[in-house]
């Protein structure tokens, strides 16, 4: 047996070892710049004594109970929803796929803003079921999807699904709109921040929700790196390797599913990171899927962090909402990516 290496697998392996390296020491960054961010200020030396205990009572209620569950949740959604997008444009060999634009999204928003709206009058310990009814509501708007972009001799097809997608979130995004119209103004405020895609749930609970779907979902994708290699080398390639085609397909969508309902349950109508970070970690590290999904997840980490940051201070006191921001970045990109394909 050969224990030695090729050079080229040594080489994209160092690569993939720097560029996470680069972007752990970035999000640490981000972490320490985003504790020190708000309306009241704290200078780093003493956040970093008020993490180590040595702070004041105001400081560690302002840290622990404020910035750091909010600055948690918006790394676990960065990675939850950047895998979930690495994960789709694996799937269905379409770069433009992405939680938010196809739909998925949507069906993870009309689900929770149904239950918050009609079945929920205080949040409370319900915060840990809405992951779970995200996920129905999404699952439903994946097999919808799903089922139209499907042809018999062909599989799915990678154009069709974008179409079907973008159909379905506008339609889900319309209804949305119609069922605002029936709520008092505290619901009715609750949704809109929603869906301007506002990290709302920002309380321990809310991580302890969404934490256990992370720790599950994302081994598990890593786990079937080979498989989302094999499928992009195509679906005949992948049948003649003695690949279930389709039984890989769909549980590897449902795990998608999961991710980006599960996020969007705490996170609010925040698009275009599963757009991004599968695109940009593809250009540093290639397409082998073992390094795409770890680094993915750091990339969105970055990417939803910095975005809420910068949310949080352009207009003191008053706040963008998270997808505002990334809704800045992504638009532009979301376009690039169009013309690139066109050319």
């Amino acid at each position: 047996m050969n224990q030695y290496k090729p050079a080229g697998l040594i080489k994209k392996q160092r690569r993939a070892a720097v560029v996470a390296s680069i972007f752990i020491l970035l999000l640490l960054v981000l972490f320490l710049v985003s504790l020190n961010t708000g309306v009241i200020r704290i200078d780093p030396v003493t956040v970093i004594k008020t993490i180590f205990g040595s702070g004041e009572p105001r400081d560690e209620l302002l840290l622990f109970e404020f910035r750091l569950p909010r600055i948690t949740i918006a790394v676990l959604i960065g990675m939850g929803l950047a895998v979930s997008g690495a994960v789709l444009q694996g799937i269905v060999k379409n770069p433009l796929a992405d939680p938010g634009i196809i739909g998925i999204n949507a069906g993870a928003g009309l689900a929770v803003m149904l239950f918050v709206s009609y079945f929920s009058t205080e949040l409370g310990n319900s915060v840990f079921i809405m992951p779970f009814l995200a996920f129905i509501g999404a699952g439903a708007a994946a097999v919808v999807i799903y089922a139209f972009s499907y042809k018999k001799d062909e599989g799915v097809s990678p154009i069709r699904l974008i179409l079907v997608g973008v159909a379905v979130a506008a339609g889900i995004s319309a209804l949305m709109i119609v069922l605002t119209l029936k709520l008092d103004p505290r619901t009715y405020d609750f949704v809109a921040t929603w869906l301007a895609g506002s990290i709302w749930g920002s309380n321990w609970n809310f991580v302890l929700a969404l934490l256990p779907w992370l720790v599950i979902l994302i081994p598990f994708i890593y786990m079937k790196s080979r498989v989302l290699d094999v499928l992009n080398l195509g679906d005949h390639t992948a049948v003649s390797l003695g690949m279930n085609l389709e039984k890989e397909r769909r549980i590897l969508l449902a795990a998608a599913v999961g991710l980006a309902a599960a996020s969007v349950s705490v996170s609010g109508g925040i698009g275009f990171v599963g757009l991004i970070a599968p695109h940009m970690t593809r250009r540093l590290v290639g397409n082998k899927h073992k390094y795409v999904i770890p680094i993915c997840a750091l990339i969105g980490a970055v990417l939803v962090l910095t975005a809420d940051t910068l949310g949080r201070v352009i207009l003191q006191p008053a706040e963008i909402p998270t997808g505002v921001v990334v809704a800045i970045i992504g638009a532009p990109y979301f376009l690039y990516l169009l013309a690139k394909l066109n050319d």
